[in-house]
């Protein structure tokens, strides 16, 4: 699995409420790529309606296919000048303490 973020900022001439029904359409076409309940389980995005600002993991197959699915509306609906597109790499995840792998050979 892929531990990569997408965030998107939109300049301020797009509203909101745009953003967030294009994201919405966007994961509705994800859903008939890979069905409600594997979408429903593997999604994962946040929209901030005040910066005009949204996040998509893309650390699923999924994820992935909203991201592409929902650039691609972006673009046709706001123009290619309406927003930018950050890929952002997640930090590793850490090991808890007492649960490291103690392999003895």
């Amino acid at each position: 699995m892929s531990a990569e973020i997408y965030r998107y900022q939109f300049t301020s001439g797009v509203p909101a409420r745009d953003i967030e029904e294009t994201l919405h359409l966007a994961i509705l076409a994800a859903e008939c790529l890979h069905g409600q309940s594997r979408v429903r389980l593997d999604a994962s995005y946040c929209m901030d309606a005040g910066k005009r600002a949204c996040v998509i993991d893309a650390g699923t197959d999924v994820g992935r296919d909203i991201v592409r699915i929902f650039t691609g509306f972006a673009i046709k609906e706001f123009g290619e000048d309406a927003f930018k597109v950050e890929r952002i790499a997640r930090r590793p995840e850490r090991k808890s303490a007492g649960k490291e792998d103690s392999r003895e050979g």
